[in-house]
């Protein structure tokens, strides 16, 4: 390790929220330091096109967002440091962290890890990551051009997941647990669209008992469909199978140091300031680390800019 790098405030994580936080405190003049931890970028960088970033009518990637936030927090004097913390000791003053490659403290601390998917937890699934099993179609939907492929979850990410592959592959069936999907209404009535040209088929108070396949990777799945009647086990062909079905938040190194439930960070949300302020004062939180409902890039940045303001106001109040 080397010598111990102290700053006003350390901001973990760079998605949306880590570099929105990042902004509004250079702007503060707090010379804020952002660690990036290991998913560059945060879940943004697996999304091809975002259509409801406000000011940007024309789509636009998920990743040329994150390079325009990057650059912005860049410009004004924002230090970008590339490493993970793994340890953070919130008793001291001030605060302590550990990184894979350095050592850190801090006056004030926002956390913006993020979250990572969330799996079904089959051994077949852990065998087939990789070989037919995916979690961004983004990113792997290509390679199953003209095949068919599944999907199972049933909220907005799981309908984008199979609007976005019916673009090309052969077909797309849609696993669903329940009968009702969480999804937004303009995501539903696309699919509605997409269901009646046949390229998508819906499977309905279903759950996946088993991935099939052989070396080269996945060919089919297990399907147990329950109604009021009875349980019957289905098996569909398929090359492919992408799992949307939510995510975890990246918290596990805040356990015992902070409040949570359920993994995500429980903070005051007062009515006058400190929403984000966490159970230690002079820690803050922001984006999915404390959100499982809203769940977007605009929330995320929203709480990013409420955490640095909420900092800066802690900061202060140590003078």
């Amino acid at each position: 390790m080397h010598n111990i790098k102290h700053s006003k405030i350390i901001i973990l994580g760079s998605g949306p929220a880590g570099y929105t936080a990042a902004i509004y405190a250079s702007r503060a003049n707090l010379k804020p330091s952002l660690i990036t931890g290991l998913n560059v970028g945060g879940q943004l960088m697996n999304t091809s096109e975002i259509e409801n970033w406000p000011g940007d009518a024309d789509k636009i990637s998920g990743s040329e967002l994150m390079e325009r936030m990057y650059k912005h927090a860049i410009q004004l004097d924002t230090k970008v440091i590339s490493d993970n913390i793994n340890l953070v000791d919130f008793e001291k003053k001030p605060f302590y962290l550990r990184g894979e490659n350095n050592e850190y403290t801090a006056d004030s601390v926002i956390i913006a890890t993020g979250a990572n998917p969330r799996f079904l937890g089959l051994k077949s699934e852990d065998f087939f990551k990789g070989k037919g099993v995916s979690t961004c179609a983004v990113c792997d939907g290509f390679f199953y051009k003209n095949k068919e492929v599944a999907v199972v979850g049933g909220g907005n990410t799981a309908i984008e997941e199979t609007l976005y592959l019916s673009n090309f592959v052969k077909k797309v069936y849609l696993i669903h647990r329940g009968t009702n999907f969480s999804a937004e209404k303009i995501l539903l009535n696309r699919l509605i669209k997409k269901i009646k040209t046949q390229k998508i088929i819906i499977f309905l108070n279903s759950t996946i008992k088993n991935i099939l396949g052989d070396s080269y990777g996945v060919n089919s799945l297990l399907i147990e469909q329950k109604n009021l009647q009875n349980t019957k086990e289905l098996k569909i062909q398929v090359s492919g199978l992408f799992v949307a079905i939510g995510y975890t938040p990246n918290t596990s190194i805040f356990i015992n140091k902070l409040k949570m439930k359920d993994g995500y960070i429980k903070v005051i949300r007062a009515k006058h300031g400190n929403y984000t302020q966490t159970s230690v004062p002079g820690v803050f939180a922001a984006g999915d680390v404390i959100d499982h409902v809203y769940r977007q890039a605009i929330t995320s940045s929203a709480s990013g800019c409420m955490a640095a303001l909420d900092s800066e106001r802690y900061l202060n109040s140590l003078i």
